[in-house]
């Protein structure tokens, strides 16, 4: 990571949003700068008769030393590289066609620049390299054919090196959308995973506390021990409620570094609930007035957790919508445990669950949307003799299954 340059910058020279590079990284780009040029300088007085193709590489290796100077600033090492390659061309004995590949390091340092910096700085250089390589072709050529296949080479390597800094900077900004959409549909989606957890806690609980205040205030004058009973399940209910919260709290500030929220032990983080925890929902689903008969089907085993927790919460909002809507004593909750799947039926007699806007809520689209998450099928409605009819069959993973089979 450069630590001296902000690199959302225009990629320029020394131009405006730049920020100053540290004392040690402006002496070791420019020092590197100063060990190019000594290279070039080299090349210019000791091998003078040297071919084209030789030079090129040479420079291109001499870039080494520059890599500091074209992290912090790309605009001038692709002007310290165009220079040394109209003094190395211009000095060069070597008059072929190939001694033009000593802008090959120039080239090579625009593709950098047009994979790595904004259009800006790209536009930039590119006009640098135009203005200096094309006035290049005719002072370093000696006829029409010498023009023309040195016009070739210089137009074509340009073409390559500024095409695949295209390709590369567009493969990455892709990349980088394409992450981005990640977090989005990630920060959705637990969103909606917190949205659902929240509601199916507090729905059934808000019904039982509503339900238990309405018969506390009814009896209050005449039965003071039932008007007792009842705010004793509110209490309760409000406590497990109000715990539950904290838990879900603590759960998303313990995401945050060092673990700085929660930590004190006031609001612990439990397990979360699951089909074991089903009797105490069928009790506090009792003291709302309504009576649920379990029944269990197949051999019960050890349930993966996200499987534990949602189909406790299916069952959780089913029953709520019961005590809520049915206008019944009386439900039946099935649990099958199939081979490879998980079934919860939960029907009851009463008048079902209003229709038109708003008369679902958000109920039977959290118990969809927990069912379709684990790939599994959903159905919910009236049924054709009275009541209502909420089925949900999660499947369960093959490691299960497998497990199964070996007891």
């Amino acid at each position: 990571m450069d630590d001296s340059v902000n690199t959302n910058d225009s990629g320029g020279g020394g131009g405006a949003g730049i920020a100053t590079p540290k004392p040690g990284t402006a002496l070791k780009a420019w020092g590197g700068a100063g060990l190019y040029l000594v290279v070039v300088g080299l090349l210019i007085g000791g091998v003078p008769y040297a071919a084209g193709p030789l030079l090129a590489a040479v420079l291109l290796l001499a870039l080494t030393p520059l890599s500091a100077l074209l992290r912090h600033r790309p605009l001038a090492a692709l002007g310290l590289t165009l220079f040394a390659g109209v003094l190395v061309a211009g000095a060069a004995r070597d008059h072929s066609p190939g001694r033009f590949l000593v802008f090959l390091a120039s080239d090579l340092v625009l593709g950098l620049i047009v994979a790595t910096r904004p259009r800006r700085a790209a536009v930039i250089a590119a006009t640098m390299v135009l203005v200096v390589e094309c006035p290049a072709v005719a002072l370093v050529t000696t006829g029409p054919y010498d023009m023309m296949s040195t016009s070739l080479i210089a137009l074509l390597s340009l073409g390559a090196v500024y095409m695949t800094g295209v390709v590369f900077r567009e493969r990455r900004e892709h990349t980088a959308e394409l992450r981005s959409k990640e977090v989005s549909e990630a920060v959705t989606a637990e969103r909606l995973r917190i949205a659902r957890e929240l509601h199916d806690m507090v729905a059934h609980s808000v019904g039982v506390i509503a339900i238990q205040a309405g018969v506390g205030s009814r009896v209050i004058e005449t039965q003071p021990a039932e008007a007792r009973a009842a705010l004793r399940a509110i209490e309760a209910t409000s406590r497990e409620t109000l715990s539950g919260l904290r838990r879900t709290l603590v759960a998303l500030r313990q995401a945050q570094p060092d673990g700085a929220d929660g930590a004190d032990g006031q609001a612990p983080l439990g397990p979360a609930p699951g089909l074991a925890d089903l009797d105490a929902l069928v009790a506090k689903t009792a003291d709302a007035g309504v009576r649920v008969e379990v029944r269990r089907e197949g051999e019960e085993r050890q349930l993966p957790p996200e499987i534990d927790l949602s189909a406790y919460r299916i069952v959780q909002e089913a029953l709520t919508n019961v005590v809520r809507h049915a206008g019944t004593g009386h439900c039946r909750v099935t649990i099958g445990h199939g081979a490879g799947e998980l079934t919860l039926e939960i029907v009851d007699e009463g008048r079902g669950t209003p229709r038109g806007p708003g008369g679902t809520g958000f109920g039977i689209t959290g118990m969809r949307e927990r069912v379709a998450l684990l790939h599994g099928r959903f159905s919910a409605g009236a049924r054709s003799d009275g009541g209502f009819r909420v089925e949900a069959v999660l499947p369960l993973p093959l490691a299960a299954g497998a497990l199964e089979e070996a007891r």
